[in-house]
């Protein structure tokens, strides 16, 4: 039985977009009508890379009013929430393999009147969140090793979305957003919302292909988000 609920959203990752063209990437995007940018600041610590940060947050910020989704892939991420949340992102979403106090951080992010995010890499099980739901208004499953654009599926992690999906409306928390970062193409996107995703972060196998523009990119994605919603 289908497990996928709406509305479904689509974010833009712009780790893919041009640096020498940002500006033109997040007109053709907000065109386009994604409904948020997804922001991935690396430490080259947390993850073996290092991609965007405070200064072109803040560019981005100034140029679209766009929601961001600030997913942060760095060590020790209660060092930098209160920075982070002064460019006023919509969400702050950590790796609960990156610190000691997952709870603690959460409640940081909220107190800074933040919605809060919790990110799982591909071998950490969904039982780590158990104990911290009430504190979680998005969990973003990584479909692949955090850290590169580009990279294969990692199979198992489309029955962790299903596996989610149970566990938050098991426990009544069937408004929190379930994310799906990494290889969100167009062939595994009908599996992914079937699992339960409501939230797609598209990259270069979608969102920024060098087949399509972005404007066709977004139309083919939200195609396939009807056709789900047909079929559910």
């Amino acid at each position: 039985m289908s497990k996928m609920r709406g509305p479904i959203k689509i974010e833009a990752s712009l780790a893919c977009a041009s640096v020498r063209h940002l500006e033109r990437d997040l007109r053709e995007l907000e065109a386009a009508g994604v409904d948020c940018f997804h922001f991935d600041m690396m430490d080259g610590n947390f993850v073996p890379n290092f991609a965007l940060s405070f200064d072109i947050l803040k560019a981005v910020r100034e140029m679209s009013d766009t929601p961001v989704v600030c997913h942060l892939m760095i060590d020790q991420p209660e060092r930098y929430i209160e920075r982070t949340a002064a460019l006023a992102p919509a969400y702050i979403s950590i790796h609960v393999e990156a610190t000691r106090h997952v709870q603690r951080v959460l409640q940081q992010i909220r107190a800074a009147g933040i919605r809060t995010g919790v990110a799982l890499n591909p071998a950490t099980p969904p039982s780590v969140l158990h104990y911290v739901l009430e504190d979680v208004d998005l969990i973003t499953v990584m479909t692949v090793n955090p850290g590169f654009a580009g990279q294969r599926l990692v199979p198992s992690t489309i029955g962790k979305l299903a596996d989610l999906r149970d566990l938050l409306d098991r426990a009544g928390h069937t408004s929190t957003e379930l994310e799906v970062d990494g290889n969100v193409s167009f062939e595994n996107i009908p599996q992914m919302l079937h699992s339960g995703a409501t939230m797609l972060v598209g990259g270069t196998s979608s969102l920024f292909s060098q087949t399509q523009t972005i404007a066709q990119a977004t139309a083919a994605m939200r195609k396939l988000i009807e056709d789900a919603a047909v079929m559910h």
